[in-house]
């Protein structure tokens, strides 16, 4: 068995470098290496902490061509996209250390006979093993809330960028941090899981497949240890009977093929009633027509290729067995004769339950059309998932959509009326096999911290 990895160009199908793996013991001894960091982290006053939380929010921006130049060669994210997220993980460095930082503050509560304090302390190494397809957003989010809080941590990053893995670390030392506080450890997702029986090991975060995810929390669990779990969704983006077709279509066309469509908060699946359907669909296709598919560095792209031939080909396959089941094609569908990992805008409707389309994530591209008769199946509809991550709601009547949005939609975020992303003051999570726990907007920031009662009684 190889001990390096290749990373390749999606676009280009190029080897860009070759990494050398850690073996199990230079891993262990890394995990060591952070928690004799956490010893003396621990006892940094947070308003140090948060000076350097504030550093690397800068050092983040500095860094921003060699970061561009990353999220566009090791997979493929059209470059205005790649800006954004790196202003996106500068703020959550400024939220994080202005905001978020007042959670950790001791709450003082009377009791019978005397008072207590609640005391927020650091447990210690935190785990991270994160996919590549927001390669800074995924470690920037989980990592500073857990650094902010005292803890360490140590990253097991996508092997497809491990290039962003080390600039990474380089980010964390130059910002100031203590040699050890963050690592990037260049390791295979098997010794990942080795690493979670490591006594020093007291948290583990995991984005990715629900499958693994499972696995992931079923290894922690036998060592008693918490875990955080970001497991993806097939989401519901809902077009009631008032919702007005342009907005909607603008704001779910952007939420398809944002991140070329390899997002786990994107919109997957659009649940359209029967009084919108026809000029939903007609909108949305033309919409998709129009989007140009190429280099993810020219400006003029709005897709580029999928981050690996290896998920185009998967992705191809879930598409395939929705059609076999008796999916219509509506636009694309099949993989062009093209260099690069290319999927293009592809359109599914007649989706019905049983199929990859409507069960399953499809993680690219695809948007699965669902007809349904009111606003009431509409609903439930998109409640019928195991999934519950994110999701969409549609209409003229924003009262109406926000009680759906609260009480009805069973999903750990909503929007109403447009599509976005991750905000820094927001938490980030979902529910059923979607996962739990939350990150950044202030939540993240106690997922790992030993919640303490101190009791002092009168004399």
């Amino acid at each position: 068995m190889s001990n390096t990895v290749k990373t390749i160009n999606p676009f280009t199908e190029q080897v860009l470098d070759e990494f050398q793996l850690l073996s199990l013991e230079e891993a262990n001894a890394a995990v060591d290496k952070s928690h004799e960091a956490f010893l003396s982290w621990r006892k940094t006053p947070k308003d140090q902490r948060a000076e350097l939380v504030l550093s690397l929010a800068s050092t983040i921006r500095e860094n921003k061509s060699e970061l561009l130049r990353l999220m566009t060669a090791e997979m493929g994210k059209v470059r205005a996209q790649g800006e954004q997220e790196i202003e996106l993980c500068a703020g959550i460095c400024e939220y994080t250390a202005t905001e978020a930082i007042k959670a950790l503050e001791d709450e003082e509560r009377e009791i019978e006979g005397g008072k207590a304090i609640i005391s927020y302390q650091p447990i210690g190494v935190i785990l991270g093993i994160q996919p590549w397809n927001f390669p800074l957003y995924q470690v920037i989010r989980y990592s500073i809330s857990n650094i902010m809080a005292g803890n360490t941590t140590v990253m097991k990053h996508a092997s497809n960028v491990f290039g962003m893995a080390v600039e990474i670390q380089k980010m964390y030392e130059k910002a100031g941090f203590p040699k050890n506080v963050y690592q990037s450890l260049i390791i295979k997702g098997s010794m990942a899981t080795q690493l979670i029986e490591h006594s020093k090991v007291r948290g583990v975060t995991f984005t990715g497949s629900d499958g693994v995810g499972k696995k992931v929390a079923e290894t922690a669990g036998k060592h008693s240890k918490k875990t955080v779990l970001e497991l993806g969704s097939n989401d519901a983006y809902v077009i009631l009977d008032d919702a007005n077709i342009e907005t909607a279509v603008q704001a779910c066309v952007q939420g398809r093929i944002v991140n070329n469509g390899e997002t786990c908060v994107a919109a997957k699946r659009f649940v359209v009633t029967e009084a919108k359907y026809d000029e939903f669909k007609q909108a949305f296709v033309d919409q998709l027509k129009n989007m140009k598919m190429g280099d993810p560095n020219d400006k003029e792209t709005d897709l580029g290729p999928m981050a690996r031939e290896d998920l185009r080909d998967e992705l191809h396959e879930q598409v395939k067995t929705s059609i076999d089941k008796g999916a219509k094609v509506l636009i694309g569908c099949e993989i062009p004769d093209m260099t690069g990992y290319f999927y293009p805008p592809s359109v599914l409707e007649n989706v019905t339950s049983g199929m990859p389309a409507y069960d399953d994530e499809l993680f690219g591209p695809v948007a699965a059309l669902i007809k349904v008769k009111d606003n009431k199946e509409a609903m439930e509809v998109a409640n019928d998932s195991r999934y519950g991550l994110g999701g969409g709601i549609f209409s003229a009547d924003e009262d109406k959509a926000v009680k759906l949005a609260v009480e009805e939609f069973d999903t750990g975020m909503v929007n109403i009326n447009g599509y976005g992303l991750a905000q820094p003051n927001l938490p980030f999570g979902g529910v059923k096999s979607s996962g739990y726990g939350r990150e950044h907007g202030g939540f993240g920031i106690t997922e790992f911290v030993n919640i303490k009662s101190v009791v002092i009684n009168q004399q």
